[in-house]
């Protein structure tokens, strides 16, 4: 299958620069696996498609601001640094600007001083940097003072509140880019999805700068996928195998609550509690064993992203879903509208 089966044209205009002023009034496409047939709807009406005894399954990474600006030891000149992946023990793997700056032995300074790094190692296949840094405290709440929210490429304009780059259930720091599916739900809204006898579950996977990367090889089969390292706890694993032993279904709440499941569930959908890193890549001809709804934003062209929901549908229903989405306008990308995959 060709990278090309995958991409559609889009207008720059269609791409949302900023969030809504209330998270849960995006449009929702709604596109029945059935029937192929598209209907449109708002988010707030995404209760109307839940049942009692269901459950949803979201991911609670929260981003971290991991953009830091400064500069090598005894020079001038600005490096940007991105956190992509913590490997523990301070060492991080970045992308780093200007790269030929930060050749191994480097020595990198922030805020004055208040945070160091050293380049340990250079990836020779992607150029990411491996950086041990160095600071007394705690590491995220420099950042906090240091960092900035690494938005994404295609978003030009400036984001007043970060808060409205993180999902109102966010908890566990670590994410480099927001799973942004889960940017339309308020509290409200998850209180009557809960009140209508649905079973909310978390997981946890922290999204890298990789989910932006372009898919180069022209075959998609060639692509490598990147890891992302994820957790599920023993009372999520419980209400999923739970809500599945009674006939519920599992509803995933983005790609990245999606690739967790699906790279935790056995052949028969039951999940465990577990941790690792996973680096599956979902695409046309991939058996489904957890999910059986997805709630997603609309993707890049071209995307490994696409590749999965047009697995979890078909290519073609996905491609004629978002031909319609252009057609009708819909806001597209992080803080664009919504889809669900029903």
């Amino acid at each position: 299958m060709k990278k090309s089966d995958f991409y559609f044209d889009l207008p720059e205009r269609l791409i949302a620069q900023h969030p809504l002023a209330q998270r849960d009034s995006s449009r929702l496409l709604v596109l029945d696996r059935a029937t192929g047939s598209v209907s449109h709807r708002r988010f707030t009406d995404l209760p109307d498609y839940l049942n009692p005894g269901d459950c949803l399954v979201m991911n609670n990474s929260r981003v971290i601001p991991a953009r830091l600006m400064g500069h090598a030891e005894g020079r001038t000149t600005p490096i940007e640094v991105l956190l992509l992946t913590d490997h523990g023990g301070g060492l991080w793997e970045c992308l780093t600007r200007p790269g030929k700056k930060t050749r191994e032995g480097v020595k990198l300074t922030f805020g004055g001083g208040l945070l160091t790094a050293t380049v340990e190692s250079v990836n020779p296949t992607d150029g990411n940097r491996f950086l041990r840094f160095h600071y007394d405290g705690i590491f995220l709440e420099i950042l906090e003072k240091l960092g900035s929210m690494p938005l994404p490429p295609y978003i030009k304009e400036k984001l007043d509140d970060p808060e409205r780059y993180q999902t109102v259930y966010s908890k566990t720091p670590g994410s480099a880019a927001a799973p942004t599916a889960g940017l339309h739900f308020t509290k409200d809204l998850l209180a009557r999805i809960e009140e209508k006898g649905v079973k909310l579950a978390f997981v946890t996977l922290h999204v890298g700068l990789g989910t932006f990367r372009p898919v180069k090889e022209d075959e998609i089969t060639d692509h490598i996928m990147h890891s992302e390292w994820y957790t599920m706890d023993e009372q999520t694993a419980k209400t999923i195998n739970d809500t599945r032993a009674a006939g519920g279904k599992i509803w995933a709440v983005g790609t990245t609550a999606t690739r967790t499941l699906e790279t935790i569930a056995t052949g028969d959908g039951t999940v465990r509690a577990q941790s690792g890193w996973t680096d599956i890549f979902i695409y046309p001809g991939y058996r489904f064993k957890a999910v059986d709804h997805l709630v997603t934003n609309f993707h890049l062209p071209e995307s490994t992203l696409m590749m999965l929901i047009s697995a979890f549908a078909t290519r073609e229903q996905v491609m004629a879903a978002y031909a319609e989405a252009v057609k009708k306008e819909y806001r597209f990308f992080s803080f664009g509208d919504s889809m669900l995959l029903y």
